[in-house]
């Protein structure tokens, strides 16, 4: 298995207000723009999409209240693994520090092709996040979707 760990990022909601907003996968379908919504099914704790020709999908595999939210793959090409994590911010309990870790079954020629992606995609996902909780909305991104009122 090859290991990618997002960066840390500290996400202005507290830790039980966003594990809430993530703990339903159908959330996820209705923050896309209609046009790609089409290529999404979810419900509670599965959803499965077509990317680059390719279906993808994830299954909860197991919740912690409030702190984390394990997902693995459901029909995907490949075996992975995710661990959504809500801690509370150090700095401050009513913000979350929040990361994202995979451990994703890639073969080598796997690795040398998505290996350095992976990790950006993680990345951007954080600081998606980070700014929407401070009022900074990506184009298409509907707050509403995940119980954001900004």
């Amino acid at each position: 298995m090859t290991e990618f760990e997002s960066k840390h990022g500290i996400v202005s909601r507290q830790p039980h207000e966003l594990y809430m907003a993530f703990t339903d996968l159908s959330n996820f379908k209705k923050m896309l723009p209609p046009d790609k919504q089409a290529m999404v099914e979810a419900d509670f704790d599965t959803l499965t999409a077509t990317v680059q020709g390719f279906n993808i999908g994830v299954k909860v595999h197991e919740r912690v209240p409030y702190s984390r939210i394990e997902l693995v793959d459901y029909g995907a090409p490949l075996a992975f693994h995710v661990v959504v994590y809500f801690d509370a911010a150090a700095e401050d309990p009513f913000k979350t520090d929040f990361h994202i870790h995979v451990d994703a079954d890639l073969n080598i020629m796997m690795r040398m092709m998505i290996g350095g992606k992976v990790k950006d995609v993680l990345d951007k996902i954080v600081d998606g996040l980070v700014d929407a909780s401070n009022g900074k909305m990506p184009e298409g991104f509907d707050p509403s979707a995940f119980g954001m009122n900004v």
